[in-house]
């Protein structure tokens, strides 16, 4: 990723730029290290860019928490940023290309995408996984009717099935690299055909890890249309007795259970198992009932937040953990004497989100956009929101 490496320079006159600059809007210098963030506002977009101190070289890098999607953006503020403070540059990779960036395609859907999208089909299926992606790529040329979302968490997976989707001119497929346990909350009820999960990593050792579970059941069976259906495919004996326990817990399920059925397409690792003859399960649970249209009523604002004397002092050095999920205030900035950004993890586990909350004497936001709108992502703000008043309540009491 771009970044420049620059002769030391006093990190104060920064500041001193900031009136007169094109781009830069604030400077927040770390409370326990020597590291600073520069905010910058550019074509439209918000994000900062991260200096770190050394006694050789400065290092002048984008941030990841707030990083835009087009890479060029990021090497024209640091070109910018470069001149207006006169830095002395030692080595760069800033030279702007108009190479597509990683994932760039139409096809790419961001998770905060779906707060608000329209469905180019009317029919739609879900594959969770997608892997090498021959079975989703064959789904859609068998059914160009259906508009095929693929999760796959793998960015190289899904990047080698975007250059595929150009190569055989589909129309039919999104790709979302994201966590499927967390991505189903952003769809409408009763929308699904078909929900695909093939040959998910067992996670004998570590089961709260799984796909299949009781919460991404009930939210499959949400989306899916009445008559639809979710379909497991595994070569894992363990895994297939967990799956048919937890589809058993419904109240009212069908459950059709077959063994070693032959696909019309199947992976490469899928061939291997069958030539050692190993058993491979297929479990489809159907839909039996329409579910009601999901009520989404998340606010991500902070009532009665603000910056009170000290309160960085106060916050919670460690992470706190919940049933589910967790808070974590990782690093505080100082921009003024009235106004913080504190760098945050939180949520799921296994796919927490990053963000900024500023901090200031009247407000407080997060820097520069709120959290996907997930209910765990929910929690997990109105306890940042709890610890934050908490702080600031030392000083009212």
């Amino acid at each position: 990723m771009p970044h420049l490496k620059v002769t030391p320079f006093d990190p104060s006159i920064i500041e001193q730029k900031l009136e007169k600059s094109t781009m830069m809007t604030m400077v927040a210098k770390a409370l326990t290290r020597d590291d600073s963030l520069i905010g910058i506002e550019h074509a439209g977009e918000e994000f900062l860019l991260q200096l770190k101190p050394d006694e050789k070289a400065y290092l002048l890098k984008y941030d990841k928490v707030t990083r835009p999607l087009k890479v060029n953006l990021l090497k024209e503020a640091l070109d910018v940023v470069s001149k207006e403070l006169n830095l002395e540059i030692l080595s760069s990779n800033i030279a702007t290309s108009n190479s597509k960036p990683a994932l760039s395609s139409e096809y790419f859907k961001k998770i905060e995408d779906f707060e608000n999208i329209t469905y180019p089909k009317e029919k739609v299926s879900v594959e969770v996984g997608f892997g090498s992606g021959r079975h989703l790529l064959h789904q859609a040329k068998k059914n160009p009717d259906t508009l095929y979302i693929g999760l796959e968490i793998h960015t190289p997976s899904a990047q080698q099935v975007l250059k595929q989707i150009e190569l055989q001119e589909l129309d039919n497929i999104w790709v979302v690299n994201y966590d499927a346990r967390l991505f189903l909350e952003m769809l409408p009820s009763n929308i699904c055909e078909q929900i695909f999960v093939h040959f998910p990593v067992p996670w004998d050792k570590k089961p709260q890890r799984r796909v299949i579970s009781p919460s991404f059941l009930e939210e499959s069976m949400r989306i899916l249309r009445k008559g639809g259906r979710l379909e497991l495919r595994t070569d894992s004996d363990k895994y297939f007795w967990y799956a048919l326990e937890t589809f058993f817990s419904l109240p009212k399920v069908e459950v059709e259970v077959r063994k070693n059925e032959a696909l019309e397409v199947t992976s490469k690792y899928e061939a291997r198992w069958l030539r050692q003859e190993k058993d491979i399960y297929d479990v489809y649970v159907k839909c039996t009932q329409k579910s009601e249209d999901k009520q989404v009523d998340i606010d991500f604002n902070f009532i009665d937040v603000k910056y009170t004397q000290e309160i960085e002092n106060r916050l919670a050095k460690k992470a706190l953990v919940f049933d589910g999920y967790f808070i974590h205030f990782e690093r505080v900035y100082k921009i003024s004497e009235q106004r913080l950004l504190i760098k945050c993890a939180f949520g799921s586990f296994d796919r927490p989100e990053h963000k900024y909350i500023l901090l200031e004497e009247n407000t407080c936001r997060y820097f520069v956009s709120a959290p996907v709108k997930t209910t765990v992502n929910f929690h997990a703000h109105q306890k940042l929101g709890e610890q934050l008043m908490f702080a600031k309540g030392v000083t009212d009491v």
